[in-house]
């Protein structure tokens, strides 16, 4: 049984690091962009979008379908990069193991 106790340990102490890094992604803030910068979405490690910047001429009533591309695109490249950043913290705290099934819970 002594087997079974170390994987109880082991399991607390990856509990206690995926704490630690959702609250660390929690207060990180990931800028997407798009539009070569003219449009900006900023989001949070748990991907709540925090704030959204347009440069003004982007801003045209005749040519709302591409602001709102623009916009689409920005967020998609701010979730690509929690996403990405998401992985890399699973691989520091798993060692880089592929552990089928632990993914953070956001």
């Amino acid at each position: 049984m002594k087997n079974l106790g170390d994987i109880l340990k082991q399991a607390q102490k990856m509990q206690g690091e995926m704490a630690k890094i959702q609250e660390e992604m929690a207060a990180t803030s990931i800028i997407g962009q798009s539009g070569g910068g003219m449009v900006e979405v900023t989001m949070d490690g748990k991907q709540e979008v925090k704030s959204v910047r347009l440069d003004p001429t982007v801003v045209d009533a005749r040519d709302v379908e591409m602001l709102e591309d623009l916009i689409a695109s920005a967020f998609n490249d701010a979730q690509k990069k929690v996403q990405a950043m998401t992985q890399e913290n699973m691989a520091k705290m798993t060692g880089g193991l592929n552990i089928p099934g632990m993914k953070l819970p956001f």
